[in-house]
Order: C-alpha cells, then sequence, then structure tokens
C-alpha cells in the first residue's frame, strides 16, 4: 500500500504531538529546511558535480545519503504544511493545472529548437 500526502502529513502530525514534543516554530523549520537542502545538495555535488569525496566520506553509499535528505526536506516541508494548514495534496493538485495551463506547449517547443 502506498501512503498518500495527505497520509503522510497526518502521519507527521501524529509522530510530532507523540515523539516530538510539539513543532518547532516556522522559523526554525525554514532554517532547518534550509539545512537540509544544504545537506543534500553537498550529497549531489559529490555524485553529480566537480567535487569528490573527502577520505571520511569514501565508503559512503551517496544514492543512499541524497535519498535520507530528501527525505528530511520532504518531513519539513510537511510540518511547515501542518503548522500552517495547507492541505498539499490539493496543494500540489492546483500546482499541476498551473503549470499544465502555463506551460502545456513551452518545453516541448523548446526541444524543437
Amino acid at each position: 500500500r502506498i501512503m498518500t500526502i495527505k497520509e503522510a502529513q497526518q502521519q507527521v502530525d501524529i509522530w510530532i504531538r507523540q515523539y516530538g514534543g510539539g513543532y518547532f516554530g516556522e522559523l526554525t523549520n525554514l532554517g532547518i529546511l534550509t539545512e537540509e537542502v544544504g545537506e543534500m545538495a553537498r550529497w549531489m555535488v559529490r555524485k553529480y558535480g566537480d567535487q569528490k569525496l573527502k577520505p571520511s566520506e569514501q565508503q559512503t553509499d551517496i544514492k543512499a545519503a541524497i535519498e535520507d535528505e530528501m527525505t528530511d526536506i520532504l518531513w519539513v516541508l510537511l510540518c511547515l504544511a501542518n503548522q500552517m494548514q495547507i492541505d498539499l495534496t490539493t496543494s500540489l493538485e492546483k500546482n499541476i493545472l498551473k503549470k499544465t495551463t502555463r506551460d502545456h506547449n513551452r518545453h516541448i517547443n523548446e526541444q524543437a529548437q
């Protein structure tokens, strides 16, 4: 069974209330989100960019590290959405519609040029 976005928001909320001692403030979570994006960027640069792994990172499974950081990012986004009473399922549906309406030919036309 696949977890929906709504279920993920609910699971994070339950965990925060049961184990997390409550939500951090929104600005704190924004800082944490930025930190997690930076950590993912570090691994992406090591895997796909010009930086090489440090000796202490040689044994790291980079794909697993990127996956972990992406999940940390998702966690914090779910926290922020919960705090701000944003239904990410509805928001994503609206965003897809916006992009489809606005960009339905944009990328296809760019490839043809």
